[in-house]
């Protein structure tokens, strides 16, 4: 716990507009990706294909879409960013996971590559001081 609250005292240090939009741009994308699965399911069963034999597997292509859905929306406004950063990492570990296991799409390696540095990033760093986070804190 004193490590969380000691890296939120940095953070809101060192907050940048900069960095805000970096968060909101992922916290869209992300959501816009959670559309796309959701209304494209044909494209989603494809992607998961290496995964359908694992077990638990029909549970990964009903965790993925929503994830990304509710994940964006919350990194967008800055609200419960490390949780929402948390549930997206395995599926951006399994995004770049499915480029070995399955067929090689470099443009897909790059993207979630980029994305998995950038939820590191923001599970370190937090939401930053213009965010819902903040907002509520200083509410106290």
């Amino acid at each position: 716990m004193a490590t969380i609250k000691s890296l939120n005292k940095w953070a809101n240090a060192h907050t940048y507009y900069p960095l805000d939009l970096v968060r909101i741009a992922l916290g869209v994308f992300l959501f816009m990706k959670g559309v796309d699965f959701m209304s494209n399911h044909q494209q989603m069963a494809e992607m998961i294909r290496p995964f359908q034999d694992l077990p638990g597997g029909m549970l990964i292509m009903h965790y993925v879409a929503p994830a990304h859905f509710l994940g964006g929306f919350l990194l967008v406004i800055g609200l419960l960013t490390r949780w929402a950063v948390l549930a997206q990492m395995p599926i951006i570990i399994g995004a770049i996971m499915v480029n070995f296991l399955g067929e090689m799409n470099v443009n897909n390696l790059i993207l979630a590559s980029i994305v998995f540095i950038l939820l590191v990033f923001f599970l370190l760093y937090g939401s930053g001081k213009h965010s819902a986070d903040y907002y509520l804190k200083m509410q106290k």
